[in-house]
């Protein structure tokens, strides 16, 4: 008692620590948690649709735009150049030639700025030998022109010849008649108001498409937030299925993702046969060893003097089960492996030598197909087809006939026929004889287990086994059928 009471007594000390190592495991794993789920992703999906969008919406954008300006500003200044270029027909079928050969306007211009000084819309006619005959408007100043080259058409520049006065001129070249004189024809007009049309149409151009810009990025984030949300929808369906247990996901969802749910819900009822699988597979392990161990405990306790005898007899029947059950688990590791694949013939051909050399009398034929291939691991193969051309040369009468592919017509299926010459076995007993430790002859050797074994490898490779009676030989005739490879 002394002792008891003293080993649950602890140091405040070493209470302390139990309870800080307590508190700081947790937040040791949340801290791992968060590292590994860091590393666990390569970003958000909504992240890279929203940069996507904002790249591709700014590159159009800014296209679009300085296309529509440069379109724009060319209008507005080739409406701007046609008035002053009415202007200049207007000068140019106005003006005649006096008697003195200087020039003269027969008729005055319309617009009322000609004659209001600094107005801001100039003419002026230059001809070499004659003074300027300029407008009003430019009062004591004059336009500053060529006159050593000819311009047949209309020429347009702009110019910075008065401070604080931008002009946008239009000149022409006219030979009058009467008159030998290369005549320059000058019309300017202050570009202020060009300029400041463009700069409202520039004004526009800029908000417009700052809020056409804001609009689609709203667009594509909403798009992207219900474009999304069926993923979102799949991971609330799975942490609900984790918190209340269920096995499948029902939520009907856009035909895009309906796909990865089925995906999802087939890996689901894969990993719960599986752990299904598990659990059958540790209790019939658990069941077959309980037995053995029972009569082993009970010889040991009672001191029975046969206790090696039944050691040795126990621990081999124990070590069946363990080889049995260690088949089954390798064949479901084999299969979780991937695609395998094995050639049947060869195994055949393989078994059979084996078997040879175990039963000398018995006669063993091979047919059929060569080049059948099953996806099956090649050592599973060799396990099944030596079980039963073992056991059809043991409970045969002596002839052991097998044929590779038996009905070649089927492109999933490889059927694989083992046939002896035996008493073979009744109708009523095939289904029982699958069963662990079923034994109709048991005045042979054996386990019991060695259709029990090809029963489920079989079956977990998707195959199936049965059996039947031989018409041409009159013994027992197993049909074994599993997947064919693809391709």
């Amino acid at each position: 008692m002394t002792g008891e009471a003293h080993s649950d007594q602890r140091s405040p000390v070493s209470a302390a620590g139990g309870a800080s190592a307590a508190q700081g495991a947790p937040a040791s794993r949340r801290g791992l948690w968060r590292r590994a789920r860091n590393r666990s992703h390569t970003g958000s999906l909504a992240q890279r649709m929203m940069m996507i969008a904002a790249v591709w919406i700014s590159i159009l954008l800014l296209t679009g735009g300085v296309a529509l300006d440069s379109a724009l500003t060319s209008f507005v200044t080739r409406s701007f150049d046609e008035q002053l270029a009415n202007t200049l027909t207007a000068m140019v079928g106005s003006t005649e030639i006096g008697p003195d050969g200087e020039i003269f306007f027969n008729r005055p211009l319309g617009d009322q700025r000609f004659m209001e000084p600094n107005s801001g819309l100039y003419w002026q006619i230059t001809g070499k030998g004659h003074e300027d005959y300029p407008s009003r408007s430019l009062w004591d100043r004059s336009l500053k022109v060529t006159t050593n080259h000819f311009d047949n058409v209309p020429h347009f520049y702009d110019s910075e010849q008065f401070e604080g006065e931008p002009l946008r001129i239009i000149e022409r070249s006219i030979i009058l008649p009467g008159s030998d004189t290369v005549w320059r024809f000058t019309v300017a007009e202050r570009r202020t108001e060009l300029a400041g049309q463009i700069h409202r149409i520039r004004t526009i151009l800029i908000e417009s498409f700052a809020v056409l810009g804001l609009g689609l990025l709203l667009m594509a984030a909403m798009q992207s937030l219900y474009g999304l949300s069926p993923l979102r929808r799949i991971r609330l369906a799975l942490q609900k299925m984790r918190s209340n247990g269920a096995s499948r996901m029902e939520e009907a969802l856009p035909l895009e993702v309906q796909p990865l749910v089925e995906e999802l819900n087939t890996l689901l009822a894969h990993n719960e046969r599986q752990a299904e699988e598990a659990r059958t597979h540790a209790g019939n392990l658990a069941h077959a060893l309980k037995t053995p161990l029972a009569v082993v405990t009970t010889a040991a306790s009672a001191q029975a003097p046969d206790l090696a005898e039944t050691v040795l007899r126990e621990a081999a029947a124990m070590r069946r089960q363990v080889d049995h059950h260690l088949a089954r688990a390798r064949a479901v590791g084999r299969r979780g492996a991937g695609q395998a694949r094995a050639g049947v013939w060869a195994s055949a051909e393989a078994v059979v030598r084996a078997v040879t050399r175990l039963y000398e009398q018995a006669r063993f034929d091979l047919d059929g197909n060569h080049d059948a291939s099953v996806a099956i691991e090649r050592q599973d193969l060799d396990d099944l087809m030596g079980n039963l051309i073992e056991n059809a040369a043991k409970y045969g009468g002596g002839s052991v006939f097998v044929t590779v592919d038996a009905v070649p017509g089927d492109a999933d299926v490889c059927e694989i026929w083992v046939e002896d010459d035996g008493m073979g076995i009744p109708e009523a007993e095939r289904t029982r004889i699958f069963d662990r430790g079923a034994r109709l002859d048991t005045g042979k050797p054996g386990t019991g287990l060695g259709l029990a074994i090809v029963r489920d490898v079989v079956e977990i490779y998707g195959g199936t086994v049965e059996l039947g009676e031989s018409e041409d030989m009159g013994g027992l005739l197993v049909k074994m059928k599993l997947p064919r490879t693809k391709g």
